[in-house]
């Protein structure tokens, strides 16, 4: 059961990194998103006007968001981190094991190429 609980705290390891990357690239988004809208800052008409505060009002609650998600997911990360660091003092040799099979495959694989 041990073993498990080491192998879904690398896949949500994965997971994890692989939200940091989405959270990056919408971040990217927003702030082109928002150099964009405020391009148009030059441009009279209301119709513009009204857009552009709405599409302000947009990326504001979509940056509320993204916040309270990499909140959420920075807290996730520790307790992956808490449960990994908890198994190894825990079962110090399995973890040894583990480590020492995944070296194993990986020299496998670099070796087949």
């Amino acid at each position: 059961m041990s073993h498990k609980n080491a192998e879904h705290s690398f896949d949500h390891k994965d997971s994890s990194l692989g939200a940091e990357s989405l959270i990056s690239e919408f971040k990217s988004l927003m702030a082109d998103a928002e150099a964009l809208i405020k391009a148009t800052e030059d441009h009279p008409g209301e119709a513009i006007s009204s857009i552009r505060n709405k599409a302000l009002e947009t990326l504001a609650g979509a940056k509320e968001s993204l916040s309270g998600v990499e909140g959420k997911l920075l807290d996730k990360a520790k307790i992956a981190a808490d449960g990994a660091d908890d198994f190894v003092h825990r079962n110090p040799w399995e973890a040894v094991g583990v480590a020492a099979g995944l070296g194993l495959l990986i020299g496998l694989f670099i070796g087949r190429r």
